[in-house]
């Protein structure tokens, strides 16, 4: 649609001027923080199976990534002393306001998954794939303590893939059958609220 992709270079330009102050701060409080600069760049995949390097700020320790892809709750010990603050309050994902400027992202939609894993999409979850991921969406509400799950599992991989995995795609779908600016509204708003308690607490 014309008027969410204007809508997302709006906001997501007006955030980045904005935000730029308190940008710089959290680049500089990583890079320093620990050995391996401040962003972290990780290929996904995108819209119409097109893949795009999705841009956030770093908050695991060099060599993570070869460890496994998936993070297993909070205290995950890759995890630095930072990069659990920026997690917890979802701050690390604010650097795909770039991939949103270039295309690659939407605001609000599916969560953009990595290619090992949607290689494991049916044909009906690969109609995600139809719309642009985005910074925050249905999924990513009900599923903001992923991390606590998983790491309460004896095969986190394993739930992942047959648990978690399909029920997001779940609400992906509906997202793609019903999405409407007004929805996107809504699903920024409570977005915010959710990063404005975890900050409170």
């Amino acid at each position: 649609m014309a008027l969410k992709r204007a809508f997302d270079v709006l906001f997501a330009s007006t955030a980045l001027v904005l935000l730029m102050p308190l940008l710089l701060v959290f680049a500089l409080a990583v890079a320093t923080g620990s050995p391996g600069g401040a962003f972290f760049r990780q290929v996904r995949v995108g819209r119409h199976g097109r893949e795009f390097r999705l841009l956030k700020f770093r908050s695991m320790r060099p060599g993570s990534e070869a460890l496994g892809q998936l993070t297993i709750g909070g205290r995950d010990p890759r995890i630095t002393g930072v990069g659990h603050f920026l997690r917890r309050t979802k701050l690390d994902e604010l650097p795909q306001l770039w991939n949103v400027l270039k295309g690659d992202m939407s605001v609000v939609g599916p969560r953009p998954e990595v290619p090992r894993y949607v290689a494991l999409y049916t044909p009906e979850q690969q109609v995600v794939l139809s719309v642009r991921p985005g910074i925050t969406g249905m999924a990513s509400l009900d599923y903001v303590d992923e991390n606590e799950l998983l790491a309460r599992s004896d095969d986190p991989e394993r739930t992942y893939v047959e648990e978690v995995m399909p029920a997001k795609l779940a609400l992906d779908l509906r997202y793609v059958r019903e999405r409407s600016f007004a929805l996107d509204l809504r699903i920024i708003a409570a977005t915010l609220r959710l990063i404005f308690r975890d900050r409170a607490g």
